[in-house]
């Protein structure tokens, strides 16, 4: 079962990933599920769900990445250097210090989202032995 932390327990009610999941808008269901799937498909097998920030992350040794759906999109948030990282393969899309957002109304980039959570999880693995910080 997907665990959540205190904090977020504490400011949202949310004591599992199935409650998430109850209050994702239906417009948004069809994508949130396909960035689920893609993210679930990207990160190592041993890779939790977890409630961190009060929305949905994987978690390995610390977060991986987080992802939300909203009425109008579907986030990515997997931090700032990941997204600069791929600055230009996300022209076109909304993004932020941290956060990609990906509209409803288009086609969810399946390919490039596997990319950038591959990217994040080489990045954490740097990080965790001490290479790169």
């Amino acid at each position: 079962m997907p665990r959540i932390t205190k904090a977020a327990k504490l400011k949202t009610g949310i004591e599992n990933l199935d409650q998430y999941l109850d209050q994702v808008p239906e417009a948004a269901r069809p994508m949130f599920d396909k960035l689920r799937a893609a993210i679930r498909a990207s990160v190592p097998a041993d890779a939790t769900e977890i409630i961190s920030y009060r929305i949905p992350a994987f978690a390995r040794d610390g977060v991986l990445v987080w992802y939300a759906a909203f009425a109008k999109h579907c986030s990515l948030f997997p931090t700032a250097a990941v997204i600069d990282e791929f600055r230009d393969e996300l022209k076109g899309f909304t993004v932020s210090k941290g956060t990609i957002q990906f509209p409803l109304d288009k086609p969810l980039p399946i390919a490039l989202v596997k990319k950038i959570v591959k990217a994040r999880v080489a990045q954490k693995e740097t990080k965790g032995r001490g290479r790169a910080r």
